[in-house]
């Protein structure tokens, strides 16, 4: 197939449009799961399902078309009250959609599923509905040369004919072109009820003038029903914009009686006695001409317009406004170095010229910005497979489904949050019978939270365990020649164990963990992303594994300070606020450990250049300026730098492929003279403070 080939553009087009039903469909699934019983709910899942199955069907998807067709007839049984689900037949459905799921990716790229999955599944959704499989009518049909049947018996349910609608389908060129047969459009409208369907084809010209791509005939259906007129619409949702479609309601219209007998009726309700004063008293009662405004019609708000964009091209736009960003910052240095006076021309131009940029800058981190509803849906499966694997009761909850990260950090992170869910369900939940001893109930919980905190995405896995055995751990860690026997550890470095590589805790080997490569990955791929990963665990209250990452991996706000010479990048999201060091803001705790002395409270000081290697440790901080950074629990420190030379945007350079992961440097950047500046992970790098003098000769610097 052509890289040109339209039929495998719609064909591509179909796979996003299923990514989108399927994700309705887990939400209209969990919305059932949590008590939701209303009828838009249940019609959200036979939808998705229905929309599917007609789109498969237009491909000769027959795998997808059979599976999809018994699931939406099980759907169809709870919309028609037939079916309560109770709570196995949630799971069902639940493994259903990841089934139908799966069926869809081995669709889009060729490949076989396991077919016994899918027959035991299959089977589970007859038994419930207690009915033959009966799909054939829906294979998609090898093409035969046949005569032209304009009048078509499509054999529609008999029913009482309580409404009756008259449809008028006229298909349009593009319908054919994207490969949907109206066909079966006809076939699924018949099953509604009793339909009588006439083919006009007065617009077929002579064979000569005919195109054969062109479509000249439509069709009328006379519908005898008891479905409302929505659900005859939603038979044609997939081809919405490829048909001239109209429904037309035959109900009985009243009638009216003539002006002349209207009148008399309405003299005869007139008293005779009535007096002109007395009617025209009474008036305003029978007629009322009130100024009270009247309830406005309702009105369909369209749904906004969307349009499907290459990932690629929307990366080329990221990288050139990236590179907008760095003229920009040049010229601003150009400006500076001219001495051009402000409130001219030019640098009134050049702070428009600003303004604009950080606008366009910000419209295009939108485009690529996602919610990780997507991302949560898909750890739900992992949970539902992970409980079933070791027999455990678990209640997945997500929270901040809206939460928008740019979508290279959304596919990165899959593959980590995968390892800490299964975690969490193997390692961090009790057995149901240990919960009950504990007092707590035999059903688990797992919740995974995402939210913007302080510039930063923050994502928790967090369970209702019994905690980190911390003492198990460094006992473990000891057995594996990870530590030295005997030595004394804090409760945070025993929990890093965990991070160790080849460090688990399982005694056996099985499907979900006990190899030794879990965690130490995790903390690898985060690291990657320019994030870091927490633990905080109570006893017997359970664990909470926190990722924080940046928001976008392509541009920043930040602040450029100068330490010794050198110019570093401090990201602005993490500053709570500078201050200005005199004589007796600052304490000395021990040697080489000082405070300062701020909001009535003591904050510890980290000397950036020391740190960093770039010079011996200050001794006197009398003129230098404070960063107040915000730690992610709360906690301040006070960042010592030189100066501080100003707040700007600026673009994210990965060094992870040149020079591996360095602590607390997150990045670099290029400045408006050219220059490479390091852009710095100030959480991390207290974290690591060594809080001694450091060796000027283990500086890290890059040539500008």
């Amino acid at each position: 197939m052509s890289d040109n080939d339209p039929m495998a553009e719609i064909r591509a087009s179909f796979f996003v449009e299923c990514e989108e039903l399927l994700e309705g469909l887990q939400d209209g699934l969990s919305a059932m799961d949590s008590g939701a019983d209303d009828s838009e709910t249940i019609n959200i899942c036979f939808r998705a399902v229905h929309s599917i199955k007609g789109g498969a069907g237009a491909f000769g998807l027959d795998q997808l078309v059979r599976f999809a067709h018994r699931y939406e007839t099980v759907m169809d049984e709870i919309r028609g009250g037939n079916l309560s689900p109770d709570r196995e037949a949630m799971l069902l459905f639940f493994r259903a959609a990841d089934i139908l799921s799966d069926i869809v990716m081995a669709s889009r790229n060729g490949n076989d599923l396991p077919a016994d999955d899918v027959e035991e599944t299959l089977k589970a959704l007859e038994a419930l509905v207690d009915v033959e499989e009966d799909i054939e009518e829906d294979s998609v049909p090898d093409f035969q040369p046949m005569g032209l049947a304009l009048d078509m018996d499509l054999g529609g349910a008999e029913d009482d004919g309580q409404s009756s609608f008259t449809v008028e389908f006229k298909p349009e060129r593009e319908l054919f072109a994207s490969g949907n047969e109206p066909l079966h459009l006809l076939r699924s409208l018949s099953e509604l009820g009793e339909a009588s369907i006439t083919c006009d084809i007065d617009e077929v010209p002579l064979l000569d003038n005919l195109d054969p791509t062109n479509a000249y005939l439509w069709w009328t259906i006379d519908l005898a029903t008891d479905a409302s007129e929505d659900d005859i619409t939603e038979t044609f949702d997939f081809v919405e914009g490829l048909c001239t479609l109209t429904v037309k309601s035959l109900m009985p219209v009243p009638e009216l009686p003539s002006p002349d007998s209207f009148l008399a009726d309405l003299i005869d309700h007139v008293e005779p006695e009535t007096t002109n004063d007395a009617q025209s008293s009474e008036a305003p009662e029978t007629v009322k001409t009130t100024d009270e405004p009247t309830k406005p019609a309702k009105v369909n708000v369209a749904p906004k317009a969307t349009v499907r964009v290459d990932l690629e091209r929307i990366d080329r736009l990221v990288n050139l406004v990236g590179e907008l960003v760095i003229n920009q910052a040049m010229l601003s240095q150009s400006v500076a170095e001219a001495g051009i006076a402000n409130n001219t021309q030019v640098t009134t131009g050049l702070e428009e010229f600003m303004q604009l940029t950080r606008d366009i800058q910000d419209s295009v981190m939108m485009i690529r910005a996602q919610p990780v509803k997507s991302l949560l849906q898909r750890m739900s499966r992992i949970v539902r497979e992970a409980s079933a694997a070791i027999g455990k009761h678990v209640d997945f909850v997500t929270e901040g489904e809206n939460t928008e990260v740019d979508k290279t950090v959304i596919e990165r992170l899959a593959d980590p949050l995968t390892h800490m869910i299964r975690n969490a369900v193997d390692h961090g939940l009790e057995s149901g019978e240990d919960r009950i001893a504990a007092g707590k109930p035999r059903e688990g919980r797992v919740t995974l939270s995402a939210a913007h905190k302080s510039g930063r995405v923050v994502i928790e896995v967090s369970d209702d365990g019994g905690g980190i055995n911390r003492p198990k751990v460094q006992q473990i860690a000891v057995d594996k020649g990870l530590i030295p026997a005997g030595q004394e550890l804090s409760d945070a470095e025993i929990d890093g164990l965990l991070f160790l590589p080849g460090f688990s805790t399982a005694k056996e080997v099985s499907d979900l963990s006990g190899r030794g490569v879990g965690m130490d990955v995790v903390r690898s791929a985060i690291q990657a992303l320019g994030g870091r990963i927490s633990i905080v665990s109570e006893p017997s209250l359970g664990t909470t594994f926190s990722i924080s990452l940046p928001l976008t991996l392509a541009v920043l706000d930040g602040m450029v300070v100068k330490v010794a010479a050198e110019t570093l990048v401090v990201p602005l999201g993490v500053i709570v606020e500078t201050v200005s060091l005199q004589e007796g803001d600052v304490r000395t705790v021990s040697p080489g450990n000082h405070v300062i002395h701020i909001r009535d409270t003591f904050v510890p000081i980290v000397d950036l250049g020391s740190e960093l290697g770039y010079r011996e440790a200050y001794e006197d901080f009398d003129g230098c300026v404070v960063l107040l950074i915000a730690g992610e629990d709360g906690s301040r420190t006070a960042v010592v730098v030189d100066a501080i030379e100003e707040q700007r945007q600026v673009v994210i350079k990965g060094l992870q492929e040149g020079y591996g992961r360095i602590p607390g440097i997150a990045a670099a950047t290029i400045l408006g003279d050219g220059k490479i500046a390091l852009i710095l992970d100030p959480v991390d790098l207290i974290s690591n403070a060594s809080g001694r003098k450091a060796n000027s000769n283990s500086s890290f610097k890059l040539a500008g």
